[in-house]
């Protein structure tokens, strides 16, 4: 290809609402443009970036033994329906009628279609298991789309979904996935870890996501430095905290006493007030529980230094959302603000406590009274309490499988495995007949992978301050014969021996052979577009010689015309 001959509209604007590298990079490049609010055409050079990294998700899943299909882009209302996700979904199902005013969705997600597919027409465990894989578009009207690729409403996802007679087999195949996609990012040349995961909307368990690790994440994640383990914070967990109790080595009885703290309202002011740690204290978190048909305050009770996983929490209470409760809201239903714990509520609060304070004595805590707190209190008298992992995990934290001393990552969520189970079969009514003759729904698992959204990421951990750095696996082109001034017919004429050598030894190779610009304006647009590799013919040439140019590095090395072919092979192969 020349880039006399393709459609590379560069520039050196960046977008106004472009934060991360990648958005900026992409649209400078010429790679995509944005036409609405998350939604991005792709020109020549991001499409084959988009196409390369297809092919090798498409490789791997076939070499998996998963069956490519292809479900509609729009899929009946009706089927969401049937499965209870058409209210829990939210406002990121976007909903429309026809002219027959039938309703109808765009897919975000294809978990209906697939049930909808192999309902009746798998009828026996010995048709099992199997697994079925799209590459396809998805929509999902996101509330806020942004960071370009990362987070658009239009995008391009893998996703497969398969069907089994055993929850061992399901977990079976859930390992062949996890496997399948290490391979497939390996390939792609990125660094990632792999974690625990909440399920979402999705639902189901045994989660995990497939992070590829880039300072400009979304996601926390909590990793071990001394062993594998990896987790999403809304997922994370540690080893119980152990505070030292004041009372350490002596016989205590807890005797619980009300004391005036006027005015404090927070752990620290009180903590102070009584010279105790933050840790002896019991914080109350006041949200708003947000259910398909109703709305609750709800407390979260943690411990003083701890902070509240809001997700953990709303998976807790089987909410569709928290969110913050107002003060009007807290001080309709009769709780105090500052002042809040969990003895002496009023029975039609609902409040949950976190597991690791549970039985625990001698704290600090509201007394539900303005200006008073509770010391020295024991949370086995309580009953009838509900208590859940409601903590975010913090660095230092204890590993639960080594000891060591957890710490924070950012990452980009680029793939999402699960063990679904029968939630979709049996809500859906799809089953199969077991070795016994026994109907059983189907266990199921879903595997998504971010095909667009990867072509983000590849840029987010591969960049500098000059422009892209693409992998050898996704780089549009792998080396630019940048001729340094194609007005000279010596110089043109020698990039286009080097060009077309190159190409006869399958060396995918781009000539800038633009006449019209200098040779500054070509390298910026080669360091901008990040390919592998440049040849400069220029000055140099007289002696015979062209230079090499590493993007990652940005070194150059002299090589004669001779050994260019040989020099490049090396170190494409490297």
């Amino acid at each position: 290809m020349k880039f006399s001959k393709i459609f590379i509209p560069t520039t050196k604007e960046v977008p106004k609402d472009a934060t991360l590298p990648s958005h900026q990079y992409l649209v400078r490049g010429g790679f995509v443009n944005q036409i609405g609010a998350g939604i991005y055409n792709y020109l020549p050079l991001g499409k084959i970036v988009l196409d390369k990294i297809r092919a090798i998700v498409k490789e791997e899943m076939d070499n998996s033994g998963a069956n490519e299909v292809q479900f509609g882009f729009v899929t009946p209302l009706s089927l969401w329906e049937q499965s209870g996700r058409a209210s829990t979904m939210g406002h990121e199902l976007l909903k429309f009628k026809d002219r027959k005013q039938t309703e109808y969705v765009l897919s975000p997600t294809n978990e209906e279609t697939v049930v909808d597919l192999v309902k009746n027409r798998i009828n026996s465990y010995k048709n099992l298991p199997i697994n079925l894989y799209q590459i396809y578009t998805k929509f999902r009207d996101e509330a806020r789309p942004r960071f370009g690729l990362m987070r658009g409403r239009e995008f391009l996802m893998k996703d497969a979904y398969s069907f089994h007679s055993s929850k061992e087999d399901l977990v079976r195949e859930f390992h062949v996935m996890e496997e399948t996609y290490k391979k497939i990012y390996t390939r792609l040349g990125l660094e990632f870890r792999v974690v625990a995961a909440d399920s979402g909307a999705i639902g189901g368990s045994g989660s995990k996501e497939f992070m590829v690790l880039a300072n400009s994440g979304e996601d926390t994640i909590v990793v071990c430095p001394n062993c594998e383990y990896g987790a999403n914070i809304e997922a994370a967990i540690r080893v119980k905290k152990h505070v030292t109790p004041w009372y350490e080595n002596t016989a205590y009885e807890a005797k619980m006493e009300k004391v005036e703290t006027k005015g404090l309202k927070t752990i620290e002011e009180v903590s102070n007030f009584l010279s105790t740690s933050q840790s002896q204290s019991i914080k109350a978190v006041m949200k708003k529980a947000v259910y398909e048909e109703n709305e609750e305050v709800i407390v979260f009770f943690v411990r003083g230094d701890d902070e509240l996983e809001e997700t953990k929490a709303c998976n807790a209470v089987g909410a569709l959302e928290l969110v913050d409760a107002t003060a009007q809201e807290v001080e309709d239903i009769g709780l105090v603000s500052g002042y809040c714990g969990p003895f002496g509520l009023a029975e039609k609060i609902t409040y949950l406590i976190d597991n690791e304070i549970k039985d625990e004595v001698g704290l600090v805590c509201g007394a539900n009274e303005v200006d008073y707190h509770f010391t020295d209190t024991d949370l086995s008298t309580l009953k009838d309490v509900k208590y859940s992992d409601l903590v975010a995990v913090q660095e230092g934290d204890i590993c639960t499988c080594c000891g060591g001393k957890l710490e924070y990552t950012k990452g980009i969520e680029a793939g999402h495995i699960f063990q679904l189970g029968t939630k979709y079969s049996e809500s859906m009514d799809a089953k199969f007949l077991d070795e016994n003759g026994k109907s059983k729904p189907f266990e199921m698992g879903c595997y998504g992978i971010g095909v667009s959204r990867l072509v983000a990421a590849v840029i987010e951990q591969n960049h500098d301050d000059k422009g892209c750095v693409w992998t050898k696996s996704t780089t549009p082109f792998m080396v630019d014969v940048i001729v340094s001034s194609a007005k000279k017919e010596e110089e043109l004429n020698a990039g286009i021996k080097i060009y077309e050598d190159l190409k006869d030894a399958g060396i995918e190779t781009i000539l800038d052979d633009r006449l019209k610009e200098r040779f500054g304006f070509k390298m910026s647009d080669y360091e901008l577009l990040g390919f592998p590799y440049a040849v400069i013919v220029g000055k140099k040439l007289q002696e015979g010689l062209v230079e090499i140019v590493d993007r990652k590095t940005l070194d150059k090395t002299e090589v004669s015309l001779e050994n260019v072919q040989e020099e490049l092979l090396k170190l494409i192969n490297s």
